[in-house]
């Protein structure tokens, strides 16, 4: 794997996402709820999940489509976001 300034922004971008995620969890417990997901989650389950699908779809898009990458980051985004709110 190649450490690139890409790369750096995405882990910063994990490690913001996971330190908001704490201040929020300290903030505002976090109650076990069901949406979608046939699961009950909490906000960081629904934040490991969401990561998990959008490096899937990311994988998945990288290895099956000659697309833009960018057009498969905006779908794993979308996932992310979609698990997030309702899942």
């Amino acid at each position: 794997m190649a450490w690139t300034p890409t790369v750096a922004y995405f882990f910063s971008a994990v490690g913001v996402m996971l330190l908001g995620m704490t201040i929020w969890q300290i903030v505002s417990p976090s109650i076990p709820r069901r949406g979608f997901l046939p699961l009950v989650t909490t906000r960081g389950d629904r934040l490991f999940l969401g990561l998990l699908s959008a490096a899937y779809i990311s994988l998945a898009w990288t290895g099956l489509t000659d697309m833009n990458q960018w057009y498969g980051t905006a779908i794993a985004f979308t996932v992310l976001l979609i698990v997030m709110r309702w899942g």
